[in-house]
């Protein structure tokens, strides 16, 4: 899906949220990247497989 070079990182990479936004909509909250995950505001992911990541919250100390 990814046409740049280099590569941004793939879905499954561990790296995957470094992949450029194609398509960004701050008013809805998502953004999309060119490997095809959906992130949003508040650090969800949605992968391409539809699989849903949880947010990453930081831990109250």
């Amino acid at each position: 899906m990814c046409s740049h070079q280099p590569p941004c990182p793939a879905a499954d990479d561990p790296d995957h949220d470094a992949a450029r936004t194609v398509a960004f909509h701050p008013e809805q909250g998502w953004s999309l990247l060119c490997n095809g995950l959906v992130i949003f505001d508040d650090t969800g992911e949605l992968l391409p497989d539809g699989r849903a990541v949880q947010p990453r919250r930081p831990a109250l100390v």
